[in-house]
């Protein structure tokens, strides 16, 4: 069955994207939630209105996400985690971490789809984040992980 989502599912797809997912799934769950429509004639053509309409929204939006990447730049985030003796902190530091520094540090709410870590964080140090606020602005960040 073919649909078009109408907002981000994990490990399906992405908003106002077309997706082939089981007959079950679709018929009883994504469609009478609202996360998703039949991919019918009629429904594509106005899911081009759908597209335009939110990319007027983000273009609207892009000074804002200029204005954070500007407070951003240069900043150092500092997020606690308990380590042991080596230096090799428990777990590891996520997306969900950054997103709740950024909060509490510099009061800027971002979703966690758009912090993308280049690498596993799995000790003590200085690493970088990726924040794609748009597709045409993309802010890096430093963070520090500190003992607690």
């Amino acid at each position: 069955m073919e649909i078009i989502l109408l907002r981000d599912i994990d490990k399906v797809g992405d908003k106002h994207e077309i997706v082939t997912v089981r007959n079950g799934y679709g018929r009883n769950y994504l469609i009478p939630q609202g996360y998703a429509i039949i991919a019918n004639a009629t429904n594509r053509k106005r899911l081009d209105a759908l597209r335009a309409e939110e990319d007027a929204k983000e273009a609207a939006k892009i000074s804002e996400y200029q204005a954070m990447a500007e407070k951003l730049n240069g900043a150092v985030l500092r997020i606690g985690a308990k380590a042991g003796t080596s230096g090799k902190i428990f777990g590891s530091v996520t997306n969900v971490q950054i997103i709740a520094a950024l909060k509490e540090q510099f009061d800027l709410e971002v979703e966690r789809k758009k912090v993308e870590l280049p690498e596993e964080v799995k000790n003590l140090g200085t690493y970088k984040a990726i924040l794609n606020l748009h597709k045409d602005v993309v802010a890096e960040i430093d963070f520090e992980v500190v003992e607690e």
